[in-house]
């Protein structure tokens, strides 16, 4: 696939090439196991989850297992799959996913269930597990979705309930044994797999109905399998970590180095799945964080950390942490984001520490805009501990703040939304001083009553309902100074559903998926006329799932699937809610959820660990350093010409980090390496000749510098020389660039090449982000010569001004259509630097 002519126009191809740093490739015949980890989004989004790296990391540290990597491929690319008839396959040996043992789907959330039905079809696996009759590939499902699988039980052969290191493990171990003792049925390793804590077998349960479509019970088919209990890591400490974390070419959502410093919260938020289904607080130790940090930036050359926790200003060391790693890190421009923290756990001594490098981004969650509704949510805090939290961070130098809110919390009155504004229009008073350079974003979102949780008997805000509110208060906040986002009540109505959804709805999701439904999480894509035909034609009403209050005694489609968190807790909390009474946080007393036994699990917490003393540099290691110019020459051929301009950059300036070549940064609030290339290749392009100059703070023989640099580099990208050019005072720029063009075959008029040569003026029309400009290209050709018998030689003059790319000048010189071009190969073969 990656060498079709038609690939390089696939948007973003970069995320399918599979050769970043730190990707792992085993030899197949030496592996008794393999397992493909599927994340049915995109790359960019799957690769900035984490949980994706550990399980890539600790099954890859096994000899006789291998882990590779699939992502749901964008719409351009499932059509070229579709219509030329190609399988998904793997990233890292190209193998198509019906070859692998296991699937590994990640579910984190119920709006990616259409990608996985379109990643089994573009590898020809059957839907349903029934059909699959074979033992491989066995598809297994992990992530917060599944505590609550039921709408996709049908589909999936297993599913891991709670933390997936070791039960991951354990289920490929179980594999290897079915492989080496054959013959096995599916049947026979399905039962092995059902030994496994925090596996659920859905095949060994049956729902039955009611005629209200309530279920009457749920059904045990196979002796001493009655329920699943979450598995638990106990010890985040003694957890495998991946330092030599994949180092992908294209910008993620979140890209950056991930590292969990806690696991769990237990504040105890009664909207909150992710505080009740991954209780309770375990908290890694700051040493190990500072280890690990250190490591994997060597390993990877990230330039930000970010603290994961689902509530990192709790974790009891944080103050100490983040000094101690920005005493070690801040010399090397790496920042440090924090991206959850509560109001009321924060400190405004912690803001010194995260601008030393430069500013990341600051999101309050006051979630609900009233004090009163928080009480009800067991988040007990004021509108005066936000504008005070408000003001110390515009004080402190920020600029943007974001505040997240929730429409439709249970005993949510028109007054609650009014705080919203009232609160909005606080904050941004707060900001005195900061004149128009103070912002504020405000995030509003719909609650989803979730499974597992005090308010998953409560009916879900109606559509109608949700979009009335957040017009509401996009109207009331217009020309204030605020902008408001919001995420769409469409998506929140099918999320609703199949939250709290039962097996009778993959049969809507199936017919969904046939109509057309994919990438519902995306806004643009997100079609909820096919899902309500997909409902009509199922004979299934979405309202069943959303609107009603559900009886204390009803029998919920998960009730099989054990949280740890005990129900009568739940209930408990749901009274308290309409108290308004707050439960306090567990960590100091336990309060009988039912999650800790007190002899393997419990909370573990760091309170009062101290930094190891550092030997102070002396004043002779402080001695002003010596700045030199290099310039570097470089080919970038085969696959690698498939990264954009950024791409490059990127891979440059994180090849240098790990390679430990001091560069240069600019001075100000965002300090940025000096380094800058001759020219930007367009995608698709390969190159002999390119060339980027860079500064560094030592003087090092031009050995050295091609080495180190050399071994941190991507197959397809070659250092060819080095330079230093720190006594060359004129600065450079690219005069010419020179071009061999491969028709690949297409038949051009020879008259078309002389009609151009011959005129003063040729205009070739250009379009860039959605604007149309015309611009002569005989002015930017310096010459052009037909090469028999499939060969173009181009000479491009970099004049100032709009410039066009290769492709576009011979696709007008001689009227080739969109798909001719394509067809062509560009090689750059020298460049002239003035």
């Amino acid at each position: 696939m990656l060498d079709q002519v038609w690939f390089s126009h696939i948007r973003r191809p970069s995320r399918y090439l599979g050769n970043e740093i730190n990707a792992i490739r085993k030899d197949p015949a030496s592996t008794e196991v393999s397992i493909l980890l599927a994340f049915p989004d995109v790359y960019e989004v799957g690769m900035s989850h984490l949980g994706l790296k550990i399980l890539y990391h600790i099954l890859n540290s096994y000899d006789w297992l291998a882990a590779e990597r699939v992502f749901s491929p964008w719409v351009d690319l499932e059509k070229e799959l579709r219509d030329r008839h190609i399988s998904l396959h793997s990233l890292e040996s190209g193998k198509p996913l019906s070859d692998f043992d296991i699937l590994g789907f990640s579910l984190q959330h119920e709006l990616c269930f259409t990608n996985v039905l379109s990643m089994l079809h573009l590898s020809k696996i059957p839907f349903l597990s029934e059909q699959r009759v074979h033992m491989r590939p066995l598809i297994v499902g992990g992530g917060p979705a599944c505590f609550n699988p039921e709408p996709v039980a049908g589909l999936f052969d297993a599913f891991v309930i709670g933390d997936g290191e070791e039960a991951t493990l354990k289920i490929c171990e179980k594999v290897r044994e079915a492989k080496n003792n054959k013959p096995t049925s599916k049947e026979d390793l399905l039962h092995e797999l059902a030994s496994i804590e925090g596996v659920y077998v859905p095949s060994f349960f049956k729902a039955q109905y009611d005629k209200d479509g309530t279920i009457r019970c749920i059904e045990p088919l196979k002796e001493t399998y009655e329920k699943v209990e979450k598995a638990i890591v106990s010890d985040m400490s003694q957890s495998p970590f991946p330092c030599r974390q994949v180092v992908p070419f294209t910008g993620l959502v979140h890209d950056r180095l991930a590292i969990e410093i806690s696991r769990g919260c237990t504040r105890g938020c009664r909207f909150c799945q992710a505080g009740m289904i991954y209780r309770p607080t375990r908290e890694r130790n700051p040493a190990w964080v500072i280890h690990n940090v250190a490591e994997a930036l060597k390993l990877t050359g990230f330039e930000e950390i970010s603290l994961l926790s689902l509530s990192s200003g709790d974790y009891c060391s944080i103050g100490q942490l983040l000094k101690e790693l920005m005493d070690r890190q801040s010399e090397e421009k790496v920042a440090i984001s924090l991206p959850s923290l509560r109001v009321e756990s924060m400190d405004p001594g912690w803001f010194d520490q995260i601008k030393r490098v430069r500013k990341t981004g600051f999101t309050l969650a006051p979630e609900a805009g009233s004090d009163r509704l928080r009480e009800v949510i067991n988040k007990p805090l004021t509108n005066m501990d936000i504008l005070n939290m408000a003001r110390e961070v515009y004080g402190a130098g920020w600029n943007l703040i974001k505040l997240y809110f929730m429409i439709g919390l249970p005993t949510e009155q028109h007054e609650d939304l009014e705080a919203i504004i009232h609160l909005a229009e606080a904050v941004t008073h707060s900001a005195k001083g900061r004149g128009k350079k103070a912002k504020l974003n405000v995030s509003v979102a719909t609650f989803v009553p979730k499974s597992h949780t005090p308010f998953v008997w409560l009916p879900q805000l109606p559509f109608e309902e949700s979009q009335r509110r957040i017009q509401f208060i996009q109207s009331a906040l217009r020309g204030k100074r605020v902008r408001v986002k919001w995420n769409q009540p469409e998506l929140s109505w099918l999320e609703g559903v199949f939250s709290r959804g039962d097996r009778r709805l993959t049969e809507v999701l199936m017919e969904a998926w046939r109509l057309g439904a994919r990438f519902d999480a995306w806004g643009e894509h997100f079609r909820m006329d096919l899902w309500k035909e997909a409902f009509r034609r199922s004979g299934l009403n979405p309202e069943f799932y959303l609107h009603r209050l559900r009886s204390t005694e009803e029998i919920f489609p998960w009730d099989h699937i054990k949280s740890r968190v005990k129900k009568s807790y739940l209930e408990r909390e749901w009274r308290k809610a309409l108290e308004g009474k707050i439960t306090p946080d567990c960590r100091e007393r336990c309060l009988d959820c039912g999650v800790c036994d007190h002899k393997k699990i419990d909370p573990v917490l760091f309170k009062d660990w101290t930094p190891p003393l550092r030997v102070e540099k002396g004043m002779t290691e402080r001695r002003p350093r010596e700045a030199r110019k290099y310039r570097m020459t470089f080919s970038k051929t085969e696959h690698a010409r498939y990264l954009s301009h950024l791409e490059l950059l990127r891979l440059f300036i994180r090849a240098f980090k790990r390679a430990g070549l001091n560069l240069i940064y600019s001075k100000g609030f965002h300090p940025l390496p000096k380094l800058s290339f001759a020219s930007a290749l367009p995608v698709g392009t390969e190159s002999i000749h390119e060339t980027v100059d860079f500064d560094l703070y030592e003087t090092m023989s031009i050995f050295s510098v091609k080495e180190q640099i050399s071994r941190q580099l991507p197959s397809g990208i070659r250092v060819i020389d080095v330079e230093d050019i720190t006594t060359q005072k004129k600065a450079s720029r690219t005069e010419e660039s020179h071009f061999r063009v491969t028709l690949n075959g297409l038949q051009i008029q020879v008259t078309d090449l002389e009609v151009f040569l011959k005129s003063k003026h040729f205009p070739i029309a250009k379009t860039h982000k959605g604007r149309k400009k015309t611009i002569n290209a005989r002015s930017m050709v310096k010459s052009m010569d037909f090469i028999p018998p499939n060969g173009i030689d181009l000479v491009i003059s970099h004049n100032s001004g709009p410039q066009l790319k290769p492709a576009d000048i011979i696709k007008g010189v001689f009227h080739l259509s969109d798909d001719e071009t394509s067809k062509i190969r560009i090689l750059k073969t020298k460049q002239v630097i003035g």
